[in-house]
């Protein structure tokens, strides 16, 4: 009888049924799992679920794989577990969403996004992206030694942050909307020949931990439609961003008269986007929480403010997220939506960061990011801009954080 076949089967017979009663398991398995994800539920792969008394696949256990194969018949969805993700899966599996849709037709470019600001500063701004694309570019098959990194541009070998500086100023000059420009490299006002705004530009941030293949950034300020780059104030921007040169390359924007700050990101695979940057996220608010980096730690030695507030951080057990460049480090804040990014000054340990180049431009960028920026008394934004050689002391981030700044550091050490 069919019980006695099933116990005792012949071999031959035995090794056709196995692998039938396999491969209906495989497939009910699939179509379970398929039907799931296609639920919305995440798709998460985990280990088939075993039987109370595992069974081995084998021409001697026909009894045990027809009663799979039957069980999976029945509940085809219990043939996976998925098992609960963790908070890190989840954001992960979301930012790959994101970063997977961007690249579609539907996506904004920044084209699109520019498409009702003012022309002579679209072209302005076009000229910045056309400038940080090639640079990413550049940095990604760039030659490292132990002083610089080089690559070509033209005929020549040109360390990068110089190459960085060449590029931008092509492309400004290129856009024909630039009237005058200003780079960190030469701290003068470079005539460009166009008929519109004044830019002033950090070519490439970070450029000395660029060797250990740390992100570094791109900082610009577009500043209006007056060629003069100083007798000025951050306020009187039109528009700045941070160019990052990471794993990915993003821009992160803000232009006046659109509210938040918006990353761009740069497609580079093969879709029908490709070589473009398209709209990837939005920030509109940075929050509390206990994230810090802490910049120009030296002064701590002699400036009893600073040395206080970071004992505050230590013994409130905030996270250390700091790299030594000043981008990555603060465009952290915008794209977590909270922390705070420190850079102060003492007699000994004076101020580094320039207003112009760095300071006033990332200032605009938090503040419209719904952050705040201060010199230890006001915002960055008010100060005006004397010389092309003005630096100042700076904190960016939430509006506790950097009120706590203000109390604690101010100015009364300096």
């Amino acid at each position: 009888d069919s019980s006695l076949l099933l116990a005792k089967p012949s071999p031959s017979s035995s090794s056709r049924c196995a692998k039938i009663s396999i491969a209906v398991n495989v497939a009910l398995a699939t179509i379970g799992f398929i039907a799931v994800a296609s639920n919305g539920a995440p798709t998460q792969l985990a280990q088939p679920v075993r039987a109370a008394n595992p069974t081995t696949f084998s021409a001697h256990s026909m009894a045990g794989i027809s009663h799979m194969g039957m069980s999976a018949m029945r509940r085809p969805q219990q043939q996976f577990n998925f098992a609960p993700m963790n908070r890190g899966a989840r954001h992960s599996m979301k930012m790959q969403a994101v970063e997977s849709s961007v690249a579609t037709e539907q996506s904004t470019t920044i084209e699109e996004f520019l498409a009702n600001t003012e022309p002579k500063l679209q072209k302005a701004i076009m000229g910045m992206f056309s400038a940080c694309k090639e640079i990413g570019y550049k940095i990604r098959t760039a030659s490292c030694d132990k002083q610089a990194c080089f690559n070509a541009f033209g005929d020549e070998q040109l360390a990068i942050d110089v190459l960085a500086d060449n590029v931008i100023f092509e492309n400004l000059r290129a856009s024909g909307a630039v009237a005058t420009a200003s780079s960190e490299e030469e701290p003068t006002e470079v005539p460009l020949g166009g008929e519109g705004y004044s830019v002033a530009f950090d070519p490439l941030d970070g450029s000395s931990i660029i060797d250990t293949n740390f992100a570094v950034g791109t900082i610009f300020g577009n500043l209006g439609l007056d060629p003069r780059l100083t007798g000025i104030k951050g306020t009187e921007q039109k528009a700045a961003g941070l160019g990052v040169y990471g794993p990915r390359t993003t821009i992160t924007l803000a232009v006046d008269g659109i509210q938040g700050a918006h990353e761009f990101l740069l497609i580079d695979d093969y879709s029908a986007k490709h070589g473009q940057w398209v709209l990837s996220q939005s920030f509109m608010s940075i929050g509390e929480s206990k994230l810090f980096a802490p910049g120009n730690l030296r002064a701590t030695k002699d400036n009893k403010g600073y040395e206080e507030l970071f004992n505050y951080w230590y013994d409130n057990q905030y996270q250390l997220r700091y790299t030594g460049g000043m981008v990555p480090d603060v465009n952290q804040i915008m794209v977590k939506g909270k922390g705070v990014f420190v850079n102060a000054e003492s007699k000994a340990a004076k101020a580094k960061l320039r207003l112009l180049y760095e300071v006033a431009p990332i200032g605009y960028v938090i503040e419209k990011a719904g952050g705040k920026s201060s010199d230890g008394e006001q915002s960055v934004l008010n100060i005006e801009v004397v010389g092309t050689e003005d630096r100042t002391q700076v904190a960016y981030g939430s509006a506790a954080e950097v009120d706590r700044f203000e109390q604690m550091v101010g100015k009364k050490y300096l």
